[in-house]
């Protein structure tokens, strides 16, 4: 069975007969499949009235366990982004009503943001169509091949999360 890359690899060695083009038997294909995920993703959050950044703040503080309540610098930390773009995103899901920011009994300077039960729904509803596709996706392949794709994938991405 040949696929998009299987023709492009074709293409690249009839035109670079000298070079090693290997790596995009496995690369390309992660490219390709990243893009695909992508677009299932943002699908899946517009389904919910989400956008991809509000999904990984909610998803965030979902994580977080009861009461699902955060300090904005733990939401930095979790999302890796910065604090002014923090500030914007929940800025714009308190105006949605899918999070508050209440005071930090620990830092009266400073607050915590938290889960409302809309956000909870929200954030609940994109999770679960997100597995369901995800799921649907991952049919083609037996539980051992999609544990040894997932610990392939775990050694090639390690490097990037240290």
């Amino acid at each position: 069975m040949e696929d998009d890359v299987d023709r492009l690899i074709a293409a690249w060695q009839r035109e670079r007969p000298d070079m090693d083009v290997s790596p995009m038997h496995v690369l390309s294909r992660v490219t390709r499949l990243a893009l695909h995920l992508d677009r299932a993703r943002k699908q899946a959050f517009a389904d919910h009235g989400l956008e991809p950044s509000e999904f990984d703040v909610l998803s965030a503080l979902r994580r977080a366990g009861r009461p699902y309540q955060l300090s904005p610098g733990q939401l930095v930390h979790e999302t890796l982004v910065t604090s002014g773009t923090m500030t914007n995103r929940v800025d714009r899901l308190v105006g949605k009503g899918l999070v508050e920011r209440l005071p930090d009994p620990a830092d009266r300077r400073g607050v915590q943001v938290r889960l409302t039960p809309a956000g909870k729904n929200a954030v609940d509803g994109a999770l679960d169509a997100l597995l369901g596709h995800e799921q649907q996706l991952l049919a083609g392949l037996s539980a051992d091949e999609a544990t040894a794709l997932a610990g392939a994938l775990r050694t090639l991405s390690l490097p990037f999360d240290r």
